[in-house]
């Protein structure tokens, strides 16, 4: 099993914050908010391999800092991925970067992935649990939270629906006719034998950016399941939500 922690975003609306420094390397509550989430995996059995996928500017400090984690974590074993892109005029999107990493690496093996500005509170163990058991029939797993607000979900998020048995019936990002404060976060487990998929979707001429447009495909060529996290989540896309992360976070 490996992670891929998504952080090769340019993060222009944290500037002046983010102009050198990666958004996933800024501190929240006391240490960098990329090691919130590495904290939830790490240790957990069959997690073999950590990969950060970054971009050009950022690839050094990424590299800096996964000697310094796994100094202080031995059991953690940290590649940083430079996928050579300057700004977001040349990115490969996230999509593209969750395909580079597989290439790369020559993955076969099954995957998490999950953006690096998004921070929860509960421990990992009931999503793996969840996503071990869909695994065993390959099929995939997406995290899901209730934002509880439905003018936020049609903004901001997808309108997601489920079938009776569980699985994602229907997927659409930033739908005004959303119905439900349950949205799809950025944190997937895809079985290896589905992790090719992506390789697919992309060769169909389809965006390379924004991962929630490969789970409105994903979920209509094999049953995507889904598991409910509940505590705290916040995605960090502005100063505001950096500031809320502070406080709620330094508060556990």
């Amino acid at each position: 099993m490996k992670l891929l922690i998504l952080a090769a975003g340019y993060a222009t609306r944290l500037y002046p914050l983010t102009l050198n420094k990666a958004k996933p390397l800024l501190d929240v509550a006391g240490k960098p908010m990329i090691e919130h989430l590495l904290d939830k995996f790490v240790g957990k059995p069959g997690l073999d391999e950590i990969y950060v996928v970054t971009n050009n500017k950022f690839a050094a400090d990424f590299a800096q800092w996964g000697r310094d984690y796994t100094s202080r974590h031995p059991g953690a074993s940290i590649t940083a991925i430079n996928d050579h892109t300057t700004s977001n005029a040349d990115k490969l999107g996230a999509i593209g970067d969750i395909n580079l990493v597989i290439n790369q690496s020559k993955l076969d093996d099954d995957l998490i992935v999950v953006a690096g500005d998004n921070l929860f509170e509960e421990d990992a163990d009931g999503f793996l649990g969840a996503a071990h058991r869909n695994a065993a029939e390959d099929h995939p797993t997406i995290v899901t939270y209730d934002v509880g607000d439905i003018e936020e979900v049609r903004k901001k998020y997808n309108n997601l629906q489920l079938a009776s048995d569980g699985h994602v019936a229907f997927f659409s990002e930033k739908d005004p006719n959303a119905s439900s404060t349950v949205t799809a976060i950025c944190l997937y487990y895809f079985p290896r034998n589905t992790v090719k998929l992506v390789a697919r979707y992309l060769a169909e001429g389809n965006n390379p950016d924004q991962p929630g447009r490969y789970i409105g495909w994903l979920y209509k060529q094999t049953p995507v399941f889904t598991y409910q996290i509940r505590g705290r989540w916040l995605d960090i896309g502005s100063k505001e939500t950096l500031e809320q992360a502070n406080r709620e976070f330094a508060r556990k």
